[in-house]
């Protein structure tokens, strides 16, 4: 090599070098820290240092060409999505088999009575909101990935395992079969979640349920739901195609989410003051993100239909069971137990071992061994009873 073909390849690596301080500097603009983050603690440094690796050129190129060619190539994301036919996007959660199913269906179906118990010893009537799969309402949309057959019969099991403990659980996957029929888009395209249309549907269901079995006390409030703004909603399964920016061509289309606002009704009967002045919080929810999220605004749907303030102690990130156990340590739940309360429990949470967080295990245990041993009450109850008919 030439001393002057040298000197061309110093300067055009220095150049290169340049050119991606120049870009990555960029990625600063804008950028902010917590306020407890200083230089003193290293919380800064730490901050700085995540946002460049971040932001890095080189990183993220080299991410948008591997997922590129797994998604041209082999039609495949990373872990967390299965990729349907016409840009629909499903969570892998709802498909694949899990470690230890079986004693993991048992734990949480034991877990569950146990809450319906504690609940009962403080006057709480449990009303379950079983969430279908997105699968199960559009397997339509499925390429050849199909779900692992622990998944089959998840959400018709569930419910006779609740039945059987006479926990009510109104059926949410046929009114919203119904609606998909009618033309109505229930679940998200691109999204783990349903639709404001499909959480009214829910709720709607849910309501009749409340009303026929455990009507509230009270005088009810009115609620009324307006549109709010419609914006370009992008799917949290779209996370996990990490084609953007460079080939954002290549992604499944963002797609329009209408928002809904509720509020209570401004032409409220007269003696207002007095709701539900015997009680202080009528209806409770606990559950996932299909509650927590306000982009789906369940909560509101399920005002309007109750006639009656919800209050909502659902967490975003955490499945089903976590929220519920923190309730039912909290202040909120011994001191203002709610007349009825809402679990809303997406069916593919059942088969894993959901995480418990800050609870003691020992509680959890006695929780499920309550419940187990309730359980085998029934059964033992049920198969006594033809023998007792035949005598």
């Amino acid at each position: 090599m030439t001393r002057s073909l040298r000197i061309f390849y110093i300067a055009l690596f220095m150049v290169t070098l340049l050119a991606l301080g120049v870009w990555s500097v960029r990625s600063f603009m804008g950028f902010s820290t917590n306020a407890d983050a200083t230089v003193l603690n290293g919380r800064w440094t730490k901050a700085v240092e995540t946002h460049y690796d971040d932001e890095f050129p080189i990183k993220r190129l080299g991410t948008n060409l591997w997922a590129a060619l797994d998604f041209k190539l082999f039609n495949e994301g990373r872990p967390g999505v299965v990729l349907g036919r016409d840009q629909w996007l499903y969570s892998d959660e709802e498909f694949h088999p899990v470690v230890n199913e079986e004693l993991n269906l048992q734990g949480n179906y034991a877990l569950v009575e146990g809450v319906r118990q504690t609940l009962k010893a403080k006057g709480v009537q449990l009303v379950m909101a079983v969430v279908p799969a997105k699968v199960r309402l559009y397997p339509e949309h499925l390429g050849e990935v199909k779900p692992a057959s622990i998944h089959a019969n998840l959400y018709t099991d569930f419910h006779q395992r609740l039945a059987a403990d006479r926990i009510p659980a109104p059926d949410l996957l046929g009114p919203l079969q119904q609606a998909k029929q009618n033309g109505q888009q229930v679940f998200l395209r691109t999204d783990t979640h349903w639709t404001p249309q499909g959480a009214e549907i829910a709720a709607n269901r849910l309501a009749k349920t409340i009303a026929d079995t455990y009507p509230l006390s009270g005088e009810p409030q009115r609620f009324v739901t307006e549109p709010a703004e419609t914006i370009t909603h992008k799917g949290d399964l779209r996370l996990f195609l990490p084609l953007d920016p460079l080939f954002e061509n290549l992604m499944p289309k963002q797609e329009p989410l209408q928002k809904r606002n509720t509020v209570a009704a401004e032409d409220q009967p007269a003696g207002d003051d007095a709701l539900f002045a015997n009680t202080e919080v009528p209806v409770a929810l606990i559950g996932t993100s299909y509650s927590a999220n306000p982009n789906w605004n369940f909560v509101g749907a399920l005002k309007q239909a109750l006639n009656s303030d919800v209050v909502n102690y659902a967490e975003d990130g955490h499945g089903p069971i976590l929220p519920m156990l923190s309730y039912l340590k909290s202040d909120a739940f011994k001191n203002s137990p709610p007349q009825v309360l809402i679990w809303e429990f997406p069916e593919r949470y059942l088969p894993v071992n959901n995480e418990i967080g800050d609870a003691d295990p020992q509680w959890v245990a006695e929780l499920k061994q309550a419940g187990a041993r309730q359980q085998n009450v029934a059964i033992n109850t049920k198969s006594e009873t033809p023998d007792r008919a035949q005598n």
